[in-house]
């Protein structure tokens, strides 16, 4: 009794003393439970106030604390305690403490004092390269100025061993320091110690209960993740990569389904440690009964008869049982799928479905019906295009093939598609067309959404060729427009927007060589129709002139000027893929003591007409996976000895070469084709002949062919032969058999073929750049005439290589060649060549 009214007295005694705290001294506090337990005392409470943080807010720690001014409150009691739990539930404080900081009469003030726990300032990661560090920075960066707590570190540990565990290091150890940021007070810098460990590999492969499926073939219809590597498969991986797994068992059953084992299932799975650097994976499979089609029949069909959908639908009866299988015969995708979803989107049937029901499954065979909803044709109604920024809409919108008025079509519309890539100003891998149907009138809106991308080239390089140091400087502006050549406004830097092209280069080696041409075309000539206009002019000058006086015997001199124009337009038949151009072009050579051609001095003119029949069904510009491109080209100049009245016999190379005549004819033929995965293969034909119209007069002079090394057109006399890339040997080196040509004198040969085979695989693909490596085997030749020719009978090569597109430079490539074929006199013309190109030919690799 005598210690409970002590305990009563103290009570009295602390109250009369908070109770005669004097206002000017707001910060003299006591903890809330320095009242008496023995004697708790109910009061209103007056107000709450935050001291000690600095990165929360007040009024978010009070709501927290459920505090509540105004309410009643009874101290010392649970709701002090509550607060202080509440508050170090949150994880945030090394301390919180519940304060009274006034009473006046039955009003009580309080205050919570918190110390806010470090923050992460910043992490230091060893034990790992740069690059790796660098990524893991990454995904860690948002830790930063967090409170650090056993969460963010056992986040942190969980992100970085499952990053590496991706990667196939399931041993990776984390080893987390803290120690104080010395340049920020409250502060926690984590040095992180990263140990990857080796790869774990996946040594074997097993599986229980399979019996008519083999183990070895079960392997193979794994995902690409889970399997191991044999020494053969070059590209395969066995490391094992947990996050892939359940996809590549998914795969497996779905493979086995498609196999006609529609029970097919994976019971378990058990993942053992083999060595602690390997593991051992064992499936225990449901194989069941494999399973054939049976009866199909259809409902709800009016547009197309039974016979003709089974026709399209490719399954018979008795067939083994996919469901994969029929899905793609079903609802395939693609420009020439000949599936009936096709079938019915080409003909405006938008909403079209067709869904398959298993009526039955008797023992092994299963019978289906395949219900059809075939809804209402629809008309497209509006088209419209966004994201041409710089581009006019009537350049976007001339290449769509999608017009209003006319029935839907899903091969109309991947075409459109495929055309508008086709300009070159727009990244080809996200135009996305945007279907919205209108199904109260059975109408479609089509919206083409598109993105621009760079399209103008710079050429800037220096090089060294015919004992002379050559720079070139060219400038291609692919998407200008001549119309504002005078609106200093659209200058960006010039005038863009109407899909023409413009190109001028230049090349240079002082005053002994000098080269320039201007180019310019229009690919809708008038603006209403696909008339194709082009316009080129080019001057060329190399001489010795600048070193010996014109008596000098090393003195020589050759001047070229030519213009040219051209006009073309797409056909509509045999498909509107194909287009017809026509060129006149007029060149002028002066020849003053110099070699390379057939003859040395005089004047010669060579005009020529040129008919080129080409048709292009590329799926893409820069990274062609399927189509071809033909190209037939004619080429021809007048017959002047048929009524020049020159007697040939006895004239001299001035009169003989002071016309040009000849005829000429090229074909070359590329097709693409998807392989497996990313690999695509690119197969290539090319044939060149130019003939003579006169025996008397014998070869021309020019347009002849030169065969062997990169194909760039980069230096000296080049303008009067064409350059065919041939790597793995030397430019120019590949001359027929039996002649006296060398590569430095060699005038060119009057035919030549050549056969390519490319194995190409995408590294990057995006708007910025597009990077590709390449293995190829090629082989050609060149001969004097046809009773020479031998198609088979071909300089052989190899190699690999890799090409990177940027659109500001083009197409660069750089490949190593190998040569199998010496050629006679020229020892170092094969055994390994490198070769360099830039802006060359995108789709078909070297010229």
């Amino acid at each position: 009794m005598n210690k409970f009214l002590f305990a009563v007295f103290l009570s009295i005694i602390g109250t009369v003393a908070m109770a005669q705290v004097p206002r000017s001294a707001p910060r003299a506090v006591l903890p809330s439970d320095s009242l008496s337990y023995m004697n708790p005392k109910e009061f209103i409470l007056g107000g709450i106030t935050v001291t000690g943080a600095k990165n929360l807010d007040n009024e978010t720690l009070i709501t927290i604390s459920k505090l509540t001014k105004g309410e009643k409150i009874t101290l010392p009691g649970d709701a002090n305690a509550n607060v202080i739990k509440n508050l170090y539930s949150q994880g945030l404080f090394d301390d919180v403490q519940l304060n009274i900081t006034k009473i006046n009469l039955d009003t009580i003030y309080l205050e919570i004092a918190v110390q806010e726990r470090p923050r992460l300032s910043r992490l230091h990661i060893t034990g790992i390269r740069k690059g790796e560090a660098e990524d893991l920075q990454k995904k860690l960066n948002d830790k930063t100025n967090k409170i650090v707590n056993e969460n963010l570190l056992s986040t942190s540990t969980a992100i970085i061993k499952r990053h590496f565990n991706e990667k196939g290091y399931l041993n990776t150890t984390v080893t987390i320091n803290q120690r104080p940021d010395p340049g920020d007070p409250n502060s926690i810098i984590l040095d992180i110690v990263v140990d990857k460990k080796q790869k774990v590999m996946i040594n074997s492969i097993t599986f229980e209960g399979n019996k008519d499926l083999s183990s070895a073939r079960l392997k193979k219809m794994l995902g690409k993740s889970t399997r191991t590597r044999k020494w053969y498969n070059l590209f395969g991986s066995k490391k094992f990569k947990p996050n892939k797994f359940d996809e590549d068992k998914q795969k497996l059953i779905e493979n086995m389904q498609a196999k006609g084992y529609r029970d097919a299932d994976v019971l378990s799975d058990t993942i053992k440690n083999h060595d602690g650097q390997t593991v051992d994976i064992k499936f225990k499979i449901h194989e069941g009964p494999k399973y054939y089609f049976g009866d199909i029949k259809w409902s709800g069909n009016a547009k197309y008869s039974d016979t003709y959908l089974n026709q399209i639908l490719k399954i018979k009866k008795g067939d083994i049982f996919s469901e994969d299988a029929l899905n793609k015969r079903l609802t395939g995708s693609g420009e020439n799928s000949d599936d009936i979803s096709t079938l019915y989107l080409n003909d405006g049937y938008l909403t079209f479905n067709a869904d398959p029901v298993q009526t039955r499954v008797h023992n092994d065979t299963v019978d289906l019906e395949i219900r059809m909803f075939e809804g209402p044709q629809y008309t497209i109604n509006r088209v419209s295009v966004r994201g041409n920024d710089i581009t006019n809409d009537k350049v976007v919108m001339r290449e769509i093939k999608t017009i209003p008025g006319q029935k839907f079509s899903k091969a109309v519309l991947i075409r459109s598609t495929r055309d508008i890539g086709q300009l070159g100003n727009f990244d080809d891998t996200k135009t996305d067309p945007k279907i919205m149907p209108n199904p109260q009138d059975a109408t479609v809106d089509i919206l083409y959404n598109v993105v621009e991308k760079p399209s103008d080239q710079v050429e800037l390089s220096g090089g060294f060729g015919g004992g002379q140091l050559v720079g070139t400087l060219g400038l291609t502006f692919n998407n200008f427009s001549l119309r504002n050549i005078f609106h200093l406004k659209d200058y960006k830097p010039l005038p863009k927007g109407d899909g023409q092209k413009l190109s001028l280069r230049g090349q240079s080696s002082g005053k002994t060589y000098q080269n320039y041409s201007f180019t310019f075309s229009e690919p809708w000539l008038g603006g209403k129709k696909p008339i194709y206009f082009a316009v080129s002019a080019y001057t060329q000058l190399s001489s010795t002139g600048f070193y010996y006086d014109v008596t000098n015997p090393l003195y020589n001199k050759l001047r070229i000027n030519g213009v040219g124009v051209t006009l073309g337009k797409k056909l509509k038949w045999p498909d509107d893929l194909f287009q017809l151009n026509y060129s006149l072009n007029f060149d002028h050579y002066n020849l003053d003591n110099f070699t390379g051609f057939l003859f040395t001095n005089g004047t010669s003119y060579n005009i020529k007409l040129t008919q080129e029949l080409t048709r292009n069904s590329l799926d893409q510009l820069i990274f062609p996976t399927s189509g071809s491109n033909i190209r037939l080209t004619i080429q021809a100049t007048p017959p002047y000895s048929a009524f020049n009245n020159i007697n040939y016999r006895i004239a001299t190379q001035e009169q003989r070469y002071h016309f040009v005549e000849y005829y000429k004819f090229k074909f070359d033929a590329q097709n693409f084709t998807r392989l497996f995965g990313k690999f695509v293969l690119m197969e290539q034909v090319r044939f060149g002949f130019l003939g003579q119209y006169n025996s008397i007069v014998g070869p021309s002079p020019f347009e002849r062919f030169k065969l062997g090394g990169d194909g760039m057109q980069s230096y000296q006399f080049l303008q009067g032969s064409e350059i065919v890339g041939l790597r793995g040997y030397t430019n120019f080196s590949i001359v027929p058999v039996g002649s006296n040509y060398t590569a430095n004198n060699n005038p060119g040969s009057p035919i030549y073929n050549k056969i390519t085979f490319e194995l190409r695989h995408p590294v990057i693909s995006g708007q910025s750049a597009t990077i590709f490596l390449l293995a190829f085997a090629e082989g050609g030749n060149t001969w004097n005439n046809f009773s020479q020719f031998n198609p088979f009978n071909v300089r052989r090569s190899a190699g690999i290589g890799a090409r990177i597109f940027l659109p500001i430079f083009g197409l660069l490539g750089l490949d190593y060649g190998y040569g199998f074929d010496a050629i006679p006199g020229n020892p170092s013309a094969n055994k390994g060549q490198v070769s360099f190109s830039i802006s060359q030919s995108i789709t078909g690799g070297f010229n």
